[in-house]
């Protein structure tokens, strides 16, 4: 620490000489002048370091002690300053960086969104940009208590917001509402019916009654499990049969047998690139976009991809300044005609695909078997398979108890 004071202050190193150098060494001690690393060079001459603020004192004490003092050096951050006094250029400069520096200072500069798990962060900044809040803003001119409420009327899923300044940083900290859980409606009677054609292989009536059994062979929309219980009377008893609704609840698995069919031309338009290009490049600065040099070309069709450089600073903090370019290819369409097997092998894998999500995650596919023929310019590729899948599904219940 000391030695960054004397460097922030200026330090010279002087040597005196006369007869009695010893004399002027006494005086700055008692003149209070910070000196050190004193040495004698020989009988009448000493060297030593001082303050650059003291030198005039030092000059007045020599006279004093009858000595000659002369400047062998000066180090020091005023030394270094005073290099420049002559480099006005310079001087413009740094004073027009430093005052950059701190007006700039009070721009937003990076937007920072925490605490949001379902909400996208694109969600939250598209709404706050909306209320004029985006990187370049003026931060100490944000009402940041009154655009947080503002910016929760548009978010429906945000239960609070809250907005803090850091410098150049804006932090905004969300809390999401908390899911309320789905009421089951318990008042209606609700059925369980059949999703698709199929044998019964196993039935779980949590509560209703069951219709079907193992190895029943039902149809799509035929009840499974009632919503409608009957509670028959106690044996060798005259009493009517008594009954009550309820929600049905339960899963019932059936073997399934599903046949999907999917088709695509044998013949379709392709891009055949001229050769032609040319490059876009751009900087964008707290959204705000910069054309470099580029034009883009008047052809009719052309495709365009786009590369673009983010600037980050250390800690992986990211500054609103990207430099974009966009690659502009011509192109002219020509008919050509599919590969046989690519097309065949793209349907089978759409197919197969599709039949994993009408099954769901409890769903399994026993056998499958592909079949393909080509009609009128079509490909049409048919999947025939045999699957093992719960077909329960609620619906409200019409039927009326018996009178």
């Amino acid at each position: 620490m000391k030695r960054l004071m004397n460097f922030l202050r200026g330090m010279v190193t002087l040597r005196a000489e006369g007869p009695y150098p010893e004399r002027l060494i006494n005086l700055c001690a008692q003149e209070g002048v910070e000196f050190w690393g004193v040495e004698w060079l020989d009988e009448t001459t000493i060297r030593f370091t001082a303050r650059r603020r003291s030198l005039s004192l030092v000059y007045r004490l020599t006279r004093r002690a009858g000595c000659q003092a002369e400047v062998e050096g000066s180090h020091g951050l005023p030394d270094f300053l005073l290099r420049f006094r002559t480099r006005y250029a310079f001087l413009v400069g740094l004073a027009l960086s430093l005052c950059a520096v701190a007006f700039l200072s009070r721009f937003v500069l990076t937007i920072q969104v925490t605490g949001n798990q379902r909400v996208p962060t694109a969600v939250i900044l598209s709404q706050l940009r909306q209320l004029g809040v985006y990187p370049g803003v003026y931060g100490p001119g944000l009402d940041r208590k009154q655009l947080a409420q503002e910016a929760l009327l548009g978010l429906e899923d945000l239960a609070w917001m809250g907005i803090n300044l850091s410098g150049t940083r804006l932090e905004v900290i969300v809390r999401e509402v908390v899911e309320t859980p789905k009421r089951v409606d318990e008042t209606e009677c609700y059925d369980i019916v059949a999703e698709a054609d199929g044998i019964i292989t196993h039935v779980e009536a949590e509560l209703g009654e069951a219709l079907v059994q193992e190895g029943d062979t039902v149809l799509a929309g035929e009840v499974l499990i009632s919503g409608l219980v009957s509670l028959p009377p106690p044996q060798y008893t005259d009493l009517p049969t008594r009954y009550f609704q309820t929600h049905a609840r339960g899963r019932v698995w059936a073997r399934t047998w599903r046949t999907l069919t999917a088709a695509i031309p044998l013949e379709a338009q392709v891009k055949v690139y001229t050769g032609e290009e040319r490059s876009i490049w751009s900087l964008c600065a707290m959204g705000r976009r910069l054309r470099l040099w580029g034009e883009e070309g008047d052809w009719e069709r052309f495709d365009r991809t786009a590369w673009t450089r983010q600037a980050v600073l250390p800690g992986e903090v990211i500054l609103p300044l990207t430099l974009n370019q966009e690659t502009l290819r011509a192109y002219q369409l020509q008919t050509a005609s599919l590969d046989m097997e690519a097309a065949q092998s793209l349907l089978e894998e759409e197919l197969r695909r599709y039949l994993d999500s009408l099954l769901g995650e409890d769903g399994e596919v026993e056998t499958v078997q592909f079949s393909a023929k080509v009609e009128e310019g079509m490909l049409c590729v048919t999947l025939q398979a045999e699957c093992q899948e719960e077909i329960g599904k609620e619906i409200l219940g019409s039927e009326a108890p018996p009178s």
